[in-house]
C-alpha cells in the first residue's frame, strides 16, 4: 500500500508556519517527522508514503527530498514551484530529475483570488509542469473546483489530481454544491482524486464512517477506482482523529470492494500517476 498524501513539518526550520497559530491548530503544533509516521504506516500496512508540501518556498523541496533520500520507505516528493513566476521552469529543473521528486502542488486554496490558478501567466506555468511531465495536485475548495474542467481542456497533457476531493461539505453532509464541478472533472481522464482529508471536512468530534460514504461512492462513480488513490492527510488527520481510525473509516466507507478496484486505490493508482517504482 501508498500513502499518497503525508505532510512532514519541523519548526526550526526557516520556513513560515505561521498557520499553525490557528488556535483550532493546536493539536498539531508540534514537529511531525518520518520516524513520527512510521509506527502508523506499520500498523495499517502501508509500505510507502508520499510527501507533499506546505510551503511555497523551494527550500522546503530541498529538505524534504534529503529526508527521502535517506528513508526509504518515503517514496516521493510532491514539492512547490513558483509557477506564476518567469523562474519556473529554471526552478523546476533543480528538481525534476531526482528520483523522488514526483510533483508539484501549490496552495490554491489560500489565494485570495479565487480565479488563480487559471491567471495567463500561472497557465504558462502549469505548462512547464506539461512539458516536463510533472503531475500537478489540485489544492481546492469547492468554489475553485470549476476550473478543473478548464484545466484539463487546456492542458491535456497534465496529469492532475484533487486533493481531499476539494473538500465538500461533510460536515453539513451537503453535495449540491460540489457534485456538478466534480462530475466535470472526472471526465476527463488525465484528472484523478485522491480520497483523503474527509474526516477534517465532517465534525472533528462527531463524525462516523458512514458520513463519508456518498462523497466516496460519488468518486468511484465519476473517477472510478484506477483514477482514485488513497491519502491518509496526516497529521493534519488528528485533528478529527488518528491515522488508523482514518485509514479504517475508508476502508469502511469503501464496503464491499475488493481485489484489484481496492489495489488500484490503495496502491496501484498513485503509483501510476507519481511514478514511483516498484
Amino acid at each position: 500500500m501508498i500513502d499518497a498524501h503525508q505532510h512532514f513539518w519541523q519548526r526550526s526550520q526557516p520556513f513560515d508556519y505561521a498557520w499553525l497559530d490557528d488556535p483550532a491548530l493546536a493539536a498539531i503544533r508540534r514537529d511531525y517527522l518520518p520516524s513520527d509516521l512510521k509506527p502508523h504506516l506499520d500498523a495499517a500496512g502501508v509500505r510507502q508514503s508520499i510527501f507533499v508540501q506546505t510551503q511555497h518556498n523551494v527550500a522546503e523541496n530541498r529538505w524534504a527530498l534529503s529526508m527521502a533520500e535517506e528513508t526509504d520507505w518515503l517514496a516521493g516528493v510532491v514539492g512547490w514551484v513558483d509557477l506564476a513566476s518567469e523562474a519556473c521552469e529554471e526552478q523546476l529543473l533543480e528538481f525534476r530529475d531526482h528520483p523522488k521528486f514526483v510533483g508539484v502542488r501549490h496552495v490554491t486554496q489560500d489565494e485570495p483570488d479565487d480565479d488563480f490558478i487559471v491567471r495567463p501567466a500561472v497557465l504558462r506555468g502549469l505548462k512547464v509542469l506539461e512539458k516536463h511531465g510533472v503531475p500537478f495536485d489540485l489544492l481546492f475548495y469547492v468554489r475553485h473546483l470549476k476550473h478543473a474542467d478548464r484545466l484539463a481542456r487546456e492542458l491535456p497533457g497534465l496529469p492532475m489530481v484533487i486533493d481531499h476531493l476539494a473538500k465538500p461539505g461533510i460536515r453539513d453532509r451537503s453535495m449540491d454544491d460540489w457534485l456538478p464541478a466534480f462530475k466535470a472533472a472526472a471526465r476527463h481522464g488525465n484528472v484523478f482524486c485522491k480520497l483523503s482529508g474527509m474526516i477534517t471536512e465532517a465534525d472533528w468530534a462527531n463524525w462516523t464512517p458512514t458520513e463519508l460514504q456518498p462523497y466516496v461512492e460519488a468518486a468511484l462513480e465519476h473517477f472510478g477506482p484506477s483514477r482514485c488513490m488513497y491519502g491518509s492527510d496526516w497529521p493534519v488527520c488528528e485533528l478529527a482523529g488518528s491515522y488508523a481510525r482514518a485509514h479504517a473509516a475508508l476502508r469502511e466507507a469503501l464496503g464491499e470492494l475488493r481485489g484489484e478496484d481496492s489495489f488500484e486505490i490503495f496502491e496501484g493508482t498513485a503509483r501510476r500517476f507519481y511514478g514511483i517504482a516498484h
